[in-house]
Formats: structure tokens, sequence, C-alpha cells
């Protein structure tokens, strides 16, 4: 019997009531107790203890760890007493109980501002409001029972969509033969469903979970389930594949569980059941009945991006999902993936039109998007092996007139004996580099025009096949005056490898608008452009800066603060809270994959050249407007060399996407960067965290570069792979 009634006394203290997040930080400091001292005394970890107080994204405790941080908050509040004209919570705003008693509070869904930003990509931009929990915490221990009817609050905070109370996501697990739901926020619901198919109904009738469309004539987004280990074992699936079932990116398609989903009606799309799979019912009308599943131990969570999320208890796993959620979208599939569909989420391509005669809608192009169809790249677009090349000889290597190549910088050069003279290599990152690049850019939207001898227009995007082999940077035009530079010491901007071009080529129009820029005149032979154009990337770069600068903020790197205010904050800021950090690293995957996205190549099933694949079908296939924004990417950090050279007389000698490394005497950006009385020089490098602005990538003594140099004779070693940490391996440079 003392048995019995020890686990009914377990149970009871899992529900131990503990005062808000704000209360619960004012004890602990009010005793002089560090967040390491709590953490230690109930063994977990500072991060965790943090979360309990965090105003901003509340976590709970939960079993013993609860009942024993209760006990120490009551202890602590008969020695502090709240002060006596604490404020009464405003019952109109107070959380609404459930049976149990706990305060249950909702996602506040706070739009994020997405006007167009239409000035300099360097300008300060103060992190837009995003969702948060708020109110009270929720109870990660409060939770409604099966058959309860829709699993929500029965009130829903202003602001929040009332379909989805309980957030975009729900991470599901299995404790104790107990099937549970955690959701963001803190939120934990009951979960009936004894098989995969009823999850899914329970997921869309009860679960309230799902997040409201980005854009007026947009979708609503699906509900996340993200798949536990013992989830799978619940739900009758694998825990992990197989090599073939990995290969092919599927289990297989006579599985016992596609056979229960088919005969509950639903299906699946043609990836089948993957990390990412989606299942659905053809939508009725405007009601769409689709679940997108997640699955981390299928490697559905790539560490490059996500690093040990998919390692992460439910409850935290959820909070960081929904972080990212909530301020970037609910994910679609891969960092790439997301970030293509969050394309399409801002512009759909197609809207209600007007009502006729009859007084019916109809479906018609939704302006400013790339509509629903795809449409044909330019042949100097195409990447080798596109059908439009199909008639090519079968080994025929196309040159720079016949193919447009516009890629991020590799360039390096050897240090002059001056450099060498020098302490340091300091490198300099771009932040978001390519997102400023995106930023403003007018890109195309329909279909190429072909036309001979055009005149150049930088207003007009497309493809150029020009000559810039005149262009010479040892006297150039910056702004109004022209400067002499040692254009020895400088790479092209022209060309990805730094060399100076030979003759014509494709360039993209950013790249051919920047030589007219540096004072040169344009002649070109031909031309693909896109009369039909437009700023389609602007709210997709609004929305992904404000949830880089809103979490980059969260760990303590404000978007105001001052050079050296910045290096410090900085310094270690991963480590201040590592789940916020992989959202950072999840938002910058995000902008980088969805850009390759747009010239996804083939991906095995089969593929021949001069045959079609996948990607080529979808209407967000467009190399084009990928190749605009890696030329504005490379033309803007060019731009910041000529300007950084022009007035100290220093040049970088290497150059690796948005990384720039220059032989100095200091070791860290002040020491070189040319401010004056707190102001940088304009037009070339700044530092702050807003996109387009730079940060400390790392400092390397010049001996170690010159003993890299000398141990490694590759002609493609770059310093500025390695300037981060130092360390060189044979493998990274094919040896």
């Amino acid at each position: 019997m003392s048995e019995l009634f020890d686990r009914i006394d377990a149970l009871v203290a899992s529900r131990s009531p503990l005062p808000p997040p704000e209360e619960r930080k004012r004890l602990r400091q009010a005793h002089g107790l560090t967040l390491d001292e709590v953490a230690g005394a109930l063994g977990v970890r500072r991060a965790t203890v943090s979360g309990w107080e965090s105003s901003k994204k509340p976590t709970e405790p939960r079993g013993p760890e609860r009942e024993a941080y209760a006990r120490l908050l009551d202890q602590l509040a008969e020695i502090y007493p709240a002060p006596s004209n604490a404020a009464e919570p405003d019952p109109d705003t107070a959380a609404p109980e459930t049976s149990g008693g706990a305060p249950l509070t909702d996602v506040a869904t706070t739009p994020v501002d997405t006007s167009t930003h239409t000035g300099d990509a360097t300008a300060p931009s103060a992190p837009a409001a995003v969702p948060r929990p708020t109110g009270p915490a929720k109870s990660t221990s409060t939770s409604h029972r099966p058959g309860a009817g829709k699993a929500a609050p029965a009130r829903t905070p202003a602001g929040v969509d009332p379909r989805f109370e309980n957030g975009p996501l729900a991470v599901i697990d299995v404790t104790d033969g107990h099937v549970s739901a955690y959701c963001f926020g803190g939120l934990v619901l009951d979960v009936p469903a004894k098989s995969l198919p009823a999850l899914v109904d329970w997921t869309l009738q009860e679960a309230g979970l799902g997040a409201p469309k980005l854009a007026g004539p947009g979708k609503d987004a699906d509900p996340l389930l993200v798949l536990t280990e013992a989830a799978l074992e619940r739900y009758g699936l694998p825990l992990t594949l197989t090599d073939e079932e990995r290969i092919a990116g599927r289990i297989p398609e006579g599985h016992k569980v596609i056979k229960q989903l088919a005969r509950a009606k639903w299906q699946l799309t043609k990836r089948g059941f993957g990390p990412w799979a989606r299942i659905y019912r053809p939508a009725q009308g405007s009601e769409r009945s689709c679940v997108q599943l997640c699955i981390p131990s299928w490697n559905a969570l790539d560490t490059r991006h996500w690093g040990h999320a998919g390692q992460l208890p439910p409850a935290e796993l959820a909070q960081l999902l929904g972080t990212y959620a909530t301020r970037v979208m609910t994910p679609r599939g891969s960092a790439a993936v997301t970030g293509l569909e969050l394309m399409t989420a801002l512009h759909p391509p197609t809207r209600a039109s007007a009502p006729d005669a009859n007084g019916k809608r109809h479906s018609e192009h939704n302006p400013g998007s790339l509509g629903k169809d795809p449409v044909d790249c330019a042949p100097c677009e195409a990447p080798d092996g596109h059908p439009l090349l199909a008639d090519l000889p079968r080994f025929h290597v196309r040159g720079p007139d016949q193919k447009l190549f516009e890629e991020a910088y590799d360039w390096a050069r050897p240090l002059t004996d001056d450099e060498c003279m020098h302490a340091n290599l300091v490198g300099l990152d771009v932040n978001l580099a390519f997102a400023a690049g995106a930023n403003g850019l007018i890109v195309g939207l329909g279909a190429p025009t072909h036309v001979k001898a055009p005149v150049f227009d930088p207003k007009l995007p497309g493809s150029w096949l020009v000559d810039l082999s005149h262009v010479d940077l040892s006297k150039v035009k910056l702004g109004k005056e022209w400067v002499e530079l040692d254009g020895s010491l400088l790479p092209s901007p022209f060309t990805p490898k730094g060399e100076h071009p030979q003759g014509p080529a494709w360039y993209a129009t950013p790249t051919v608008a920047y030589a007219v820029e540096l004072g040169y005149e344009v002649t070109p032979i031909e031309a693909w452009v896109r009369h039909d154009n437009g700023r389609y990337l602007d709210s997709w770069y609004n929305r992904l800066r404000d949830a880089y600068l809103a979490t980059m903020a969260d760990l303590g790197v404000p978007a105001d603060a001052s050079p050296k205010e910045f290096l410090a904050a900085m310094d270690g800021y991963r480590q201040r809270d590592p789940e916020l950090a992989i959202v950072v690293s999840a938002v910058k995957a995000t902008v980088k994959g969805g850009l390759g996205k747009l010239r996804e190549r083939p991906r095995g099933e089969g593929w021949k050249p001069g045959q079609p694949w996948r990607a080529l079908s979808r209407p967000t296939w467009r190399p084009d407007i990928r190749a605009a924004v890696i030329s504005r990417t490379r033309i803007n950090l060019h731009r910041k060399v000529l300007k950084h050279a022009a007035f100290t007389g220093q040049y970088p000698v290497a150059i690796l996407s948005d990384c720039v490394v220059y032989a100095v005497d200091g070791d860290s950006p002040l020491d070189f960067l040319p401010y004056r009385e707190g102001k940088p020089l304009p037009g070339g490098f700044k530092l702050g965290v807003n996109p387009g602005l730079v940060k400390w990538e790392g400092t390397q003594s010049v001996l170690w570069g010159e003993g890299v140099r000398e141990q490694f004779t590759a002609p493609e070693l770059n310093l500025a792979r390695y300037i981060k940490d130092g360390t060189v391996t044979d493998q990274d440079n094919g040896e």
C-alpha cells in the first residue's frame, strides 16, 4: 500500500503549482543564487533553469525536478514575500484554467512587419515583433484528456487565430505507454490516437495545430508533427532507415503503416513516406486536409543546419522548431525546401478574381508572383544536361560566351613582401550576405525575350553577352571621382575566381551594371531580358531578416550596438542559449538553401543528360534569379573592397563567398577598419548584426598563413576557408 501512496504522491508532485517566471527569477535573485547554483542543486542544465525563468519563451519543469523546484521556490517565498503592491491579474486577460486548475495560455501570433525595405542593405533595422508565448507560463504538465473534444483552451488571446490555438507544430512522444503532444510554448496535450491514421485525424480535428497564411491569397500552413523514436515504435514505424531506404528516401510502399493510411483513404505525395512525409486527402473547396511529419531519427533535421536538435527532449525540440516556425514558417522539409516554399507562401501564384456577371469568382494570376506554370530559361542560363542543350555534342564544354557563370567568390593570392611584415590575418564575414543581395533586387517574373545588339538597361533583369575585358581596376570611378589603385592586388568583380575576363561572356544585370558604375562603357552583343519583372524577393528578405535579428537579439546581440559592443556581444553568443543558436543556423541555411533550390539539379531517379528532371516542372525553378542574387552579392562585396582599398591602401589576400581576409598588424577588426568618431567609411565595411554588415570571422598569424601555403600547394588553397579556427587538413585540399 505504501508503494501505491508513493506513486500517488509523485503524481501530485508532478503538478506542483509554480509562480510565474518573473517571480521565480525575483526569488532566486533575492537570495543571491546564480543560475548555475540552482541548476547544480536540481541536476539540470543552466539553460534549463534560464528557460523556466524566461518571460519571452518560458518552459516548465516536469517530474521530480518540478517538485524540488517548487519546494525551493516555496521556501524562498517565505523569506522574501512578494511586495504588497503587486498588481492583481486582470480578469479579462488572465489565463483560463483547465479542469486541473493549471493556467493555460496560447502562442500570440504577432504579425511580423513585412513592409518593403528599399534602402541600403546595410541600413540599421530593428528586430520585428515575432510570435512569443504570452501571459503566464504554460505548464508542461497540463494536458487535455482524451475525448475532451477540441484540444484547445476555452478562450484565445487577442491576435491568435482560434483555429491554431496550440501553435504550428507538436512533438509526439510516448512515456510509460502514454502518448503526449508537446507544443510550442510549453503546452502538452494528451493524444488518444492508437494508430497513425487516427493520429492524423486527431491532429486535424482536435489538436488546434497549424499556422495562418503569410499572404492574402495564400494557404494556411499545415500542422507539423515531429515523431520521436518512442512515437515511431508506438505507431509501427522503423526507428531508422536501412541503407536502401535512405538512398530511396522512403520506406517501401508495401509497409503496413502505408497500408493503414490507404485503408483510411489517406494519400502520400510522390516522394512517399520519408523523413518529411506529407499525408493528405484531396482538398474539398478551400478546406485542406493535410498533415506533415518530421522524423528526426530518419535524418530529417540535417545536423549541418540543425545541430543537435534531433537529440533534444520533446519539450525543448518543440520550442526550438516552434520558434523557427513562428519567425520564418512551419518547416516544409529541409532548410532549402523551406526557403523555397517561403517565397511561394509570400507570393502565392494565384488569387481570386473579382466577381463576374453571375457573382462567381475565378482563379487568376497573382501579380508579382512567378505564376503556377514553369517557364523555360534562356539557353545560356541552362545548366549542363538541360533539355535545351540536348543538341550539343556529348562532351562539349561550354565556355563563358555560351554559359552564364555567376557564382560566389573563391579567390586568393600570395602575400606581398609588405604584407608578410604584418602580424596577423583577420577575416571579416558578411551577415546574411545573400539575403542582403536579394534585398531590393529586380528579378524576372516571366519568360525571357531574346534581343540582338541591345542597349544596356541596368533596371532590366536578364543575361547579357558583353565584353568586359577593357575594365581596368587600376583606375576606377568611385562616386564622382576617378581613383587609382593597384589592380594586381584586386580580384576581378566579373569572375568567381577573380580572373580578368578575356573576351565576351554572359553576365547577369548587376555585374554589367557594376562595370558601368566603375566608369566604363558596355556594348552588349545580345541578351535575354525579362520585361515582366519585379522585386519578388523583398518580402522574403524582410521575413528572414526579421527572424535573424529577433533571434540574435534574444542571444544578446542587439541591432543598435556600437562596434565595440557588437564584438563583445558576439563573443560566445552561441553558448548563451545553444537551442536559439540552432535557430540562427537554420535561418542562414534557409537563405542559402532556398536560393540554391532555384537551380536544383537532377537527383538520381535514372536521369540522363538531355532529359528533363523533376525540378524543371516547378515555376520556382529559376536559375536566372539565383544568378542575379549571387551576382549582386559578389558585387556588393567587391564595392566594399574597393572603397576600403581607396581609403586605407589595404587590399584583401583572400575572399571566399562572403568572407574576406586582410593582412594587418592588429588582431581585431577595430584595429584596421577606418572608423572615425564611431562612424564607418561610407560604402565600406561596417561592424553590426544587420544583413550586409560584417562580423569578425577569425584571426590567425601571418606565419600560420605562410606555413599553410608551404605545406599545401594545391592551387585551390584559400586561406579564407580556414581563417576561423586555423585547422587545415589534406582532405580539405584534395590531396
